[in-house]
C-alpha cells in the first residue's frame, strides 16, 4: 500500500491522549492509530451510505426536495428545537 505524509491539525489533548496511547502500548505509533481511525471512519462512512441507499430503496426511492429540506433543517437546528414532520 503507498502511503503519503500529510499534515493534521489535531487538539492538543487529542494528541496527548494519542500520544499516552503509544505510551502505553495500546496503539503502535501515533501514524499508525490515526491510519486506523481513519480507516474506521470511512468504513463508517460507506456503511450510513449503504444503509440510507437501502432504506431509500425499501422507501419509494430518493428523496424529494421537500424532505431533503425538512432533514437539512432538523439536522441544523438545535436537539430542542426540531421541527415536526
Amino acid at each position: 500500500m503507498a502511503t503519503r505524509k500529510v499534515t493534521v491539525t489535531l487538539d492538543e489533548d487529542q494528541v496527548h491522549q494519542i500520544r499516552a496511547l503509544v505510551a502505553a502500548g495500546t496503539a503502535a505509533s501515533i501514524s499508525g492509530f490515526v491510519q486506523h481511525a481513519v480507516a474506521v471512519a470511512l468504513d463508517d462512512v460507506a456503511g450510513w451510505g449503504a444503509m440510507l441507499a437501502k432504506a431509500l430503496q425499501e422507501t419509494g426511492g430518493p428523496l424529494t426536495d421537500d424532505e431533503r429540506a425538512w432533514a437539512d433543517r432538523l439536522l441544523a437546528a438545535p436537539a430542542d428545537q426540531h421541527p415536526a414532520a
